[in-house]
């Protein structure tokens, strides 16, 4: 295994020392320019996309043309795309003269201020009606100083030059080019960015993307593996980090490995101590609240947990792992049995993330009563964790396994109090989570329901909406529930996205439909948005998301009546 000592460092530094090099003269691009290089960029992703998508495909196992690469086009051109968009919606704002977030988007609840992002445009409106997005700022933040601390980059309080180090993930195509995007327009950055061996087949597309970057000097690629980002982590020259990984992973980096790196964690005397941002996945749920579900309920919100579990074989940090339902309501049964359907039905697909099997076997050498479903791969259902040191409620799989907690509750109140403290205090990580709940029980239960989403200590929660769906939209910070310290990480520190670059961030409240059109008029969340097309149960997922992507980096409106025809036939 190769070593800092044996490494050829020649190209990392002569990369680093180009980046410093042109660090002052990103600080210096005038905001007009800045919006000129993202209107370059967005043709440049569409033109892109079909190998990208093509590529990522084929290292997860399937054709470009399968179902399974809607998933591909989700979270590779389009979330790219989308967050592009998103930064230039508010730079656009800011070069017009306006305040980066619109005075009639901000509110008060409690003693917090809340910020409507999403939807933020007429085309959001349009193509994900139903769908909002509200930033929840810490206790204490006022309407005033939302306003004057948005987009302090470009609103006389630019950073100074400085070199960012990201190390990419090997999962989620998007998560590189995003952590790119905001180290460079929200935090004023130059880039290198470290690819992941997972994923580094991604690299030649990326400097595509990003060729008028890369030309200035201002971001720079390099591959290799945990010695090449060993090195780079410690380089003089390298400012800030911001990393995509496991808790492993960041005390390596900060405190170094073996019993020497705990008796430096527990001193608090780091190794590294240069400024550190991260997001570190955990354990995440799926709360699901009892109510008046009707047949077409329990099966399309099995849809969506499976696609929460199934989205890239489980290879996601804010996979569904345990789904929490109420003992007392006889829907958890009627719900498991649809789950179970479900899984039945899909084809094949293998789990290709570097360790996923051993953590699979791990899964059902512990759970001899585990379901299995599919041939050629294990999709793990544990249907009933009784133990509360059981494996699948303290270590994440990062895999296609999920479990089942039954939690007592004579009704939704005392329910939702018990998902919520068992979510906060026995499950780790604080990054995403995901709470079911019929319109008409949050209507007779608003109360409940609200202190629910208030209790919940998680970076995104969906309301009937898996939280990695805040990962995709741009305008909406991603990152760990603030609180996490370098001796103690968790699920990270700092957000990154935010386009809107709000301060004083706590959390993102996502909301959809409970039921999809037309079917949503009757059960009272009424929009015009069919079954989503990120469903691994959507029939036509892969060409309105191939449609979608065309449109946002090209809007043509003569695009949307396709857009709008694959989506309703899915």
């Amino acid at each position: 295994m190769s070593t800092a000592a044996t490494l050829d460092t020649a190209p990392i530094d002569r990369a680093v020392a180009e980046l410093r090099g042109n660090a002052e003269s990103w600080t210096a691009t005038p905001l007009p320019e800045r919006i000129r290089l993202l209107e370059r960029m967005l043709p440049r992703i569409g033109e892109a996309a079909p190998g990208m998508v093509a590529d990522s495909a084929q290292a997860k196992g399937y054709a470009p043309l399968s179902d399974w690469a809607a998933e591909d086009w989700v979270t590779a051109p389009w979330a790219l795309a989308q967050t592009a968009g998103a930064y230039l919606h508010v730079l656009r704002r800011l070069v017009a003269g306006h305040d980066p977030v619109p005075a009639k988007a901000i509110r008060t609840r409690d003693d917090r201020t809340v910020v409507g992002v999403f939807p933020a445009t007429s085309t959001d409106r349009l193509l994900l009606n139903g769908f909002t997005a509200e930033v929840w700022t810490l206790p204490g933040t006022t309407r005033e100083q939302v306003l004057a601390r948005a987009a302090g980059e470009y609103r006389g309080r630019p950073g100074e030059p400085a070199v960012a180090l990201v190390l990419g993930a090997g999962n989620v195509p998007a998560i590189t080019p995003l952590d790119i995007l905001h180290k460079l327009y929200a935090e004023g950055q130059v880039v290198l960015a470290k690819m992941n061996p997972v994923n580094a087949y991604l690299r030649p597309h990326f400097e595509e993307v990003f060729a008028d970057f890369v030309e200035h000097g201002w971001v720079r690629f390099v591959d290799g593996g945990a010695a090449e980002g060993a090195y780079l982590t410690t380089h003089e020259d390298v400012d800030t980090i911001h990393v995509t990984g496991s808790e492993r992973t960041h005390d390596a980096i900060v405190w170094g490995t073996g019993k020497g790196g705990e008796e430096r964690r527990r001193a608090d005397t780091p190794l590294n101590e240069k400024s550190f941002t991260s997001e570190l996945g955990g354990v995440s749920p799926c709360i699901v609240t009892p109510g008046p579900w009707s047949a077409a309920d329990f099966r399309f919100q099995a849809e969506h947990i499976v696609t929460s579990k199934l989205n890239n074989s489980g290879h996601n940090c804010v996979a569904t792992q345990i789904l929490l339902l109420p003992r007392q309501w006889d829907g958890s049964e009627r719900l498991l049995a649809e789950i179970r359907h479900v899984l039945r039905e899909l084809p094949q697909r293998s789990d290709y993330y570097p360790g996923a099997a051993a953590r699979l076997d791990a899964v059902t050498r512990a759970h001899p009563e585990a379901e299995t479903y599919a041939d050629d791969t294990c999709r793990v259902l544990v249907p009933d964790i009784p133990d509360a040191d059981d494996p699948m409620l303290t270590d994440e799989v990062f895999a296609s396994a999920m479990g089942v907690v039954r939690l007592p509750g004579e009704d939704v109140p005392q329910f939702l109090r018990a998902a919520a403290e068992f979510a906060n205090d026995k499950l780790p990580g604080t990054l995403g989570a995901t709470l079911l709940v019929h319109p008409r029980t949050e209507r007779m239960h608003r109360a409940a329901v609200d202190q629910a989403v208030a209790a919940l200590r998680y970076g995104t929660l969906g309301v009937n909406c898996w939280s990695a769906f805040g990962f995709l939209l741009g305008y909406t910070p991603w990152g760990a529930f603030p609180g996490h310290t370098r001796q103690d990480i968790g699920s990270g520190i700092g957000f990154v996205h935010n386009a809107f670059m709000l301060e004083d961030v706590e959390k993102t409240v996502l909301r959809a439909p409970f039921a999809p059109s037309p079917r949503g008029l009757f059960t009272g969340s009424p929009s015009l948005s069919p079954r989503p097309p990120y469903y691994v149960t959507n029939r036509t997922g892969r060409t309105t998301m191939e449609r979608l992507t065309k449109y946002v980096t090209d809007p043509r409106p003569t695009r949307l009546p396709g857009i709008l025809t694959s989506a309703l036939r899915g």
